[in-house]
Formats: structure tokens, sequence, C-alpha cells
């Protein structure tokens, strides 16, 4: 979940790293460091505590200039956040060297060089990999050779970027388990953990393959595969500009990504609806085939994706699909009994996240029909390694809490579920209902949006609240899931989903007049229901925040409300998710939280 940026320019770099490191910050933001290599053949460092303003305020005052350079920005792991555990390691003056990523042998390796007279002075496990491969270039003098030895003796998750004051025009790179990108400049050349770091600097990638490792010079790049054999990988054209990762008018990239998402919802359905119809040309033959084949779907995923996971299970079970859902990393430690005709279906942001990814290499073997991907990444691992892919187009998302990533995934899940309906019968008049109702939904959040004030009001009246509850029924118990995820994520209220149902037996302890509860109304059959649990809640003094449907009779006491006008019952999960983003990111702002870069969290995570 680490930030990695490196360069071999004619040029000074430390400027482009710096900007890199800004880029990646929603990777980590503990720390930061930076070295680069003099024109007198001397590596230069420095690290600081915090984000990444910290570091460019140091090196105001000791500028490094320098044509190579490595620099990181850290999500912390193994030792707490501070100077001596952060990026670049180094092993005397003979290596550099940053790290995304968890080495699982580190202890025993640490134990193997202390024995041979190397001396440690932080926590961390990438602080073993810079002084096992200072050991191994005293007997392999190459770095390349010497990275690649190295690499043969780590367990785990890895992606490197190293340099030696011995090489003036080589970045040597490795990667397994943990993403790396090349990227092709004029007479420079870059890598990074993401593209979104090198996007000022050049639109021309190399994604490296597990496995791999390669020599990134001035001049060029040379790949090597898993077996150390040269290796040809495909350069790939980004669309995205620089401009692209930036907050324009708004006051926090979380903002922006809310209300980008009457836009990006579009976007995902562009040329996948019309007149009425599903599209399915549009998912490509390959997704067609695999759906021909499907009668059950097995939901992988982590965090905001799992809910989504979880609001697909109503829909699918609904036309008759046998669904489960599971959190990646409890699913990849168990064992799995696959029914016949199962369809793996993995659902990520990042399309690099740790626990979905080797849950999918683990579900090769496990005897499902095939594997299909619902990512954002077009060239992530997870979209790389699946049979298929059905791509969510919601753009770069920068603040750590997903916003457009989820209501992106729910229209994809939707679209994927009409396909799966139609194989099962669907009528074409209902058909036509469903498509109508999708080709609403871009305006219905739009409506949604305009209520940012309203909302904004209601949070004012429970931001300085330590605990909330949100409820809900059905497929809406999921999306009361994340709307306390985000609540928790950004205020640091803290913040627990239950069925409403659930009440009952247990959570109706915890209720009383400083406990507000959030509950989504929606005009549904089970609207009668939820209103019966929720009088529990008047009946022991609890709050009640309500977003409900325009066509909801509430006869309650002291609640306070907010309509929502003519919402579509198959997308009403969509569109209600909309103002509980809202609600968070309002109550955060009034808490003076740090919205897009919330403590002890990352973005992307890419370790177990």
């Amino acid at each position: 979940m680490c930030g990695i940026v490196g360069g071999v320019a004619q040029r000074d770099v430390a400027p482009i790293l710096i900007e890199g490191l800004k880029r990646l910050e929603y990777r980590g933001y503990d720390s930061a460091g930076i070295a680069v290599r003099s024109s007198e053949g001397r590596l230069q460092r420095i690290r600081s505590v915090g984000k990444v303003a910290a570091l460019e305020g140091m090196m105001v005052e000791r500028p490094m200039p320098g044509a190579l350079g490595i620099a990181h920005t850290r999500w912390a792991t193994h030792g707490m956040p501070a100077e001596r555990n952060a990026h670049p390691h180094m092993s005397g003056e003979k290596v550099a060297v940053v790290h995304n990523g968890i080495i699982e042998n580190h202890a025993e390796l640490r134990e193997t060089l202390r024995a041979r007279g190397y001396r440690f002075t932080s926590e961390t496990d990438t602080e073993v990999i810079a002084h096992l491969l200072a050991d191994e270039l005293t007997r392999e003098p190459d770095l390349l050779r010497a990275v690649q030895g190295a690499a043969r003796e780590l367990v785990g998750a890895y992606a490197l970027a190293v340099a030696s004051p011995d090489d003036p025009d080589r970045i040597v790179v490795a990667r397994v388990g943990s993403p790396l990108v090349v990227g092709l400049g004029e007479g420079e050349n870059y890598v990074a953990s993401d593209v979104f770091a090198l996007l000022p600097v050049t639109h021309r990638f190399v994604f490296l393959d597990e496995g791999d490792t390669a020599e990134v010079r001035r001049d060029g790049v040379t790949v090597y595969d898993a077996d150390g054999r040269r290796a040809a990988r495909p350069v790939r054209e980004s669309k995205l500009s620089a401009s692209t990762a930036e907050k324009g008018p708004y006051a926090h990239y979380m903002l922006k990504e809310i209300f980008e998402q009457p836009a990006v919802i579009a976007e995902t359905l562009e040329g996948r609806i019309h007149k009425g119809r599903l599209l399915e040309d549009a998912f490509g033959h390959e997704t067609k085939a695999l759906l021909d084949r499907t009668a059950g779907v097995h939901i992988i995923a982590c965090g905001t994706s799992y809910h989504a996971g979880l609001v697909a299970r109503y829909w699918l079970e609904e036309i008759g699909v046998p669904c489960s859902v599971e959190v990646a990393s409890e699913y990849r430690y168990r064992r799995v009994v696959v029914a016949p005709g199962t369809l793996f279906l993995s659902v990520s942001q990042s399309g690099e996240t740790a626990d979905t990814l080797a849950a999918l290499r683990g579900a090769r073997r496990a005897g499902y029909v095939g594997s299909l991907t619902v990512c954002n990444v077009p060239e992530s691992s997870l979209v790389r390694e699946s049979d298929v892919a059905l791509m969510t187009r919601a753009g770069p998302e920068i603040g750590v809490a997903s916003t457009k990533a989820f209501t992106t995934q729910l229209v994809a899940l939707r679209l994927l579920t009409l396909a799966l309906a139609r194989r099962r019968g669907l009528d074409p008049e209902r058909e036509r209902e469903l498509v109508d109702e999708l080709h609403a939904l871009p305006r219905q959040v739009e409506v949604v949006l305009a209520l940012s004030g309203e909302i904004e009001r209601i949070a004012r009246a429970f931001a300085d609240r330590q605990h909330a509850l949100f409820l809900g029924r059905g497929c809406f118990y999921p999306i009361a899931m994340e709307g306390a995820l985000k609540m928790k994520e950004i205020s640091y209220i803290h913040a627990e989903a239950y069925p409403a149902g659930e009440l009952k037996h247990g959570p109706l302890a915890l209720v009383d007049a400083q406990m507000p509860v959030i509950c989504a109304l929606p005009n549904d059959p089970l609207l009668e229901k939820v209103l019966s649990n929720l009088q529990e809640v008047r009946a022991r003094g609890g709050e009640l925040f309500l977003f409900s449907d325009q066509a909801a009779k509430i006869e309650l006491d002291r609640y306070q409300n907010l309509t929502l006008a003519d919402i579509c019952p198959t997308t009403a999960p969509i569109v209600y998710s909309v103002p509980l983003q809202l609600l968070a990111y309002h109550v955060a702002v009034l808490r003076g939280t740090d919205v897009d870069q919330p403590r002890n969290l990352a973005k992307s995570v890419t370790v177990e």
C-alpha cells in the first residue's frame, strides 16, 4: 500500500519524484523519503515523518540535484511511522531500496544477516532487503543479477526499486504480488506504483508481469521474466491526463468524486444499454460465452467492494441465480466447495487488492466455470489475470473513502444481473423497464446531489457524537453497512450497521438519546417492517435521521427526514448510497478530520 516512484533522466529528477509522491499519497502517507545519486557518484537521502509536503519542505533547505533517484511514501506495516523506518533504506553507501509489500521471512533473513555483520537501524522488513542486496553485491557486482539473486531468497509480496552509487544510468526493479509500472519518456524513463504518478511526464507505460525484473535506463528499458529471460511486454498508451487526478474547484477529492457520480455512472452505462435493451455484445464474446455456462456466482471482494457484492447477491438471487459473497481475506484460507457451473466473480476498484488477487489465483484450482472481475483499472493485475473483465469506468479515485467506484460497481453488477436474467427468460417488456430505470439513474443521482446543503444541516446535529447506528433491511442492509463504513473511515465516529430486524437481538441496548440512528427508507415491501423497528428506537429515546422516498408514509414522532423524489425500485440502493456518502463527508468536515487521507488507512490495499 506504499507508493514508489523513480526515474533516470537528463535533468534533475527530484522535483519529478516529489510530484509523483504527491500523486501517490492515497497509497500511504505516514512518512516519505527520497534518494538521489549526485554527479559525484554519492547517494543523497532525505526522509521525514508525515506527508510528502514535509519532505518537500526539507528539500528546500537541502536541494538534491541529480539525474537518477528513487522515492517512497509509506503506509506503516513493520515499524511505527518514524524517520528510521521511512524509505529509502540503505546498506551503508552500497545500495538504496524502496519497497511496497511484506517480506514474510524477514525475521529469518535478519538473523542471518546480523550473523554476517550487518547492523539494523529500523524495525522494517525492507531494511532486510537492502542488506541482502549489499551482501549479494559482494559476490555479484552487477546490480541486476544481485537483485535477481536476492529476490530468490524473499518470501512474500514486493515491488522494489533499487539504486546504487556505482550505477549512474540504471535503476533495477522487481515485482511479485505488488504492482509496478514503467513509464517511457524521451531520453528518460521512470517507474512507479501507479500510472497517476507519472502522467505529468509520460503517457506511455509498460506494466510488469508477476515475477518480472527490469533495468530502467535513460535510453531504454529491458524486462526479464521470472526465469531471467528477456521478455517483451506491450507498451500501452494511457488516455488519462495529468489534470484528471486534480481537485479542481472542490475542497476535497472525496467531494469531487461524489459529484462526479452522475457522469461516471452514465459512462459505465455508455454502449451497454440502448432503447430499452441490454447491449450484451458490448461485454465481448468471451464474457457472453462464460455467462452462458454460469449456473451460480461466488463473489469475492474486500471493504466497499464487498458491500457492492452483498447488494448484487439480492439482485442475482431474485432472478434465481444462487450467489454467495465472501471477504477475500477469509476465502483464501479455507477449503472451498464449488458447485458445478459456478462463476468466480471478483470486485475491486484498484484491481491490485492483495487478498482478492490471491483468492483469484487460488480459485484456478477450485473448479469454477471461469473468472470475471468487475474493476476500475484496465491495466491492473485482476483484469489481466481474470478470464474476462467488466470495467466500471469510474476514472481515477484519489480519496481513500471510495464513492464513485462503489456506485459504478453496483451499475456494472446490475448490468451483469440483467445479462443472466435474460438467460433465464427475462420478458422483453420487463427488460425495457429495467433498462429504462438504469437510464434514469444519472439524473436521479443529480437530484440527490442538489440536496447536499440540507444533508450538511443534518450532519450538524450529530457531528459531536462518538457513536452511530445505521439500519437497513433487504438489499438496503449492505447500503447501511457502506454508510457506516464511510462514517467511521473519515469522521472517526464509531459507526455500526445492523439489519433493522436485529435491533431487539442486542443492539437496542445501545440506543439512548445520545445515539444517532440513520436509516434509508425506500418505498418497498419492507417499509412497514422497518418503520416498526424504528418505533423501537423512538421508544428508547434514540435520535432518528431518515432518508426516505417521497411516497413513504412515516408516522413517527421526533425525527429528521430528507425526502428523495422519484427513485426507481431496482436502482434505489445505488441512489440511496449517495446521501450517506454526503452525510459522512459533511460530518468529517465539521469534525475537522483529514477527509481524503484519513489516519491509518490507504487507498489501494496491496498487502495482506
